[in-house]
């Protein structure tokens, strides 16, 4: 048999396509459903490539019923056929089928996506087969556009992509909950003379962890680069089940030289923009689909965060706000909390209506390496709220002099030889430099409108869950 050109459907139905019509094509893909009568058979392929399936239409006499038997919903065909006009209003063409070979079969009784209208919650139980849903496809499809518009933009800035490590001897966030990497037997362990595990019979010779993030070995890097980002994954060991947590994410880290506190905040600002934008420009079926399904106001939210100039507010500002706002929050609002995400959500969704970009925290809720103000009371630091997320980016101009980030290393009791190497940058060249942090699902879980974080990772991990 000859071998034919196989087209994606994503290509076939595309307005451009209409120049195969009449020609032999080769589509592969797997079946969404199959129905039809005694001489005919609609057959619906999907291969990932799109949200939306090409029908098949199969004259049965022209086929083995043994063969046509076999395609059912789930089951794997290629087919060989004839690209026509269609004459129906979903799609503008069809294919004719000639031959179907069938790769996979798919059990009609025990396929799990047999049936239509499963929850969300269901498909997380049976996370290996829901990417072939169109839900997860649509997701899955934005991620990867999301990943890439990420790399995009900033390889055009002259960016360049540092891999920070995953395994790593220091705590960026000052947490303390980190998922410890050892190869110690946990059972019987070296002990030290204090009773306590020696770690230095481990193999790496000291106490290590997954990362919680990037950002020190980032700022190494932009001490030399100038301007870096980092791209990569992120762990926390926190006890938390809700619907914003996973105990592996990724994190996009920029840190740039030279750039104060508000070159910060126009970079992400204008990285953001950028990013969904891109979403909008390339995977449009999966946002109207995502639209449809789950939020009505999905496209329209996305395309006015892109249009508006984000507010920009210091923290104390924002306090007076929702002090005065007569708002009832469950957590009360005084200066130097940590603002919760009904605060966050109050001021972006009700009070300005669009993005905010907060600044000049308290130092004493913020990260050591924070540069701190003249004022003694706050550091440079920077959140971007998003609607119906909160915050989306958190940043700061680092602190670049020695000897304050010195008293306050010494002030937050980290000791100071897990952070000599860090230290060393603002003895030697020191410079002005900020950097933010932008989380990915977070990002994801804005872009598609989805209500669970769980929901636009591939296969995520949270407390008691690492089957897959």
């Amino acid at each position: 048999m000859e071998k034919l050109i196989r087209y994606s459907v994503k290509k076939l139905l595309e307005a451009s396509s209409s120049q195969l019509v009449g020609t032999e094509i080769n589509i592969k893909g797997w079946v969404r459903t199959r129905r039809g009568n005694n001489t005919l058979a609609f057959i619906a392929v999907n291969d990932g490539s799109i949200v939306h399936s090409i029908q098949v239409v199969a004259e049965l006499e022209n086929f083995d019923e043994s063969t046509i038997k076999l395609v059912t919903t789930g089951s794997c065909i290629s087919v060989n056929g004839i690209l026509v006009e269609s004459p129906g209003k979903e799609q503008s063409v069809e294919i004719q089928a000639r031959h179907i070979e069938v790769y996979g079969t798919a059990d009609a009784e025990t396929f799990p996506l047999q049936k239509k209208g499963h929850t969300l919650e269901f498909l997380r139980e049976i996370a290996h087969l829901r990417p072939r849903t169109n839900t997860f496809g649509s997701v899955l499809r934005i991620r990867h556009s999301l990943a890439f518009a990420i790399h995009k933009f900033f390889n055009d800035k002259d960016f360049f992509y540092l891999h920070s490590p995953i395994i790593t001897g220091s705590d960026a966030e000052g947490a303390g909950a980190m998922f410890r990497v050892t190869t110690l037997d946990p059972h019987n362990p070296p002990m030290n003379a204090e009773g306590k595990i020696d770690f230095t019979q481990d193999f790496f010779g000291k106490e290590t962890n997954l990362t919680v993030s990037g950002q020190l070995e980032g700022e190494l890097g932009a001490l030399a680069l100038s301007n870096i980002y980092t791209f990569g994954p992120t762990f926390r060991a926190e006890n938390s089940n809700t619907p914003r947590h996973l105990a592996e994410f990724w994190m996009i880290e920029p840190e740039m030289a030279f750039y104060e506190i508000q070159d910060n905040m126009d970079l992400a600002e204008e990285c953001l923009k950028y990013i969904i934008r891109y979403a909008l420009d390339h995977n449009f079926a999966d946002l109207e689909f995502l639209n449809k399904m789950y939020d009505k106001e999905l496209i329209e939210r996305l395309q006015s965060v892109i249009e508006v100039d984000f507010i920009r507010l210091t923290y104390t500002e924002a306090v007076e706000i929702l002090i005065k706002s007569g708002q009832k929050f469950e957590f009360k609002v005084e200066w130097g909390i940590d603002l919760q995400s009904e605060h966050e959500r109050y001021l972006v969704e009700k009070h300005f209506g669009k993005p905010v970009i907060l600044t000049d925290y308290p130092r004493d809720i913020k990260a050591f390496y924070m540069k701190q103000n003249d004022d003694g009371k706050t550091v440079r630091a920077m959140d971007i709220l998003f609607p119906k997320i909160g915050e989306i980016i958190g940043g700061s101009q680092r602190e670049e002099n020695y000897d304050k980030l010195l008293n306050r290393i010494h002030e937050m009791g980290i000791p100071e030889k897990d952070v000599w190497w860090y230290l060393d940058t603002r003895r030697y060249g020191t410079a002005p430099h900020s950097g933010f942090g932008l989380g990915f699902e977070r990002l994801v879980l804005f872009v598609t409108g989805m209500a669970n974080i769980r929901d636009v990772i591939p296969f995520p991990r949270t407390p008691n869950n690492a089957e897959f």
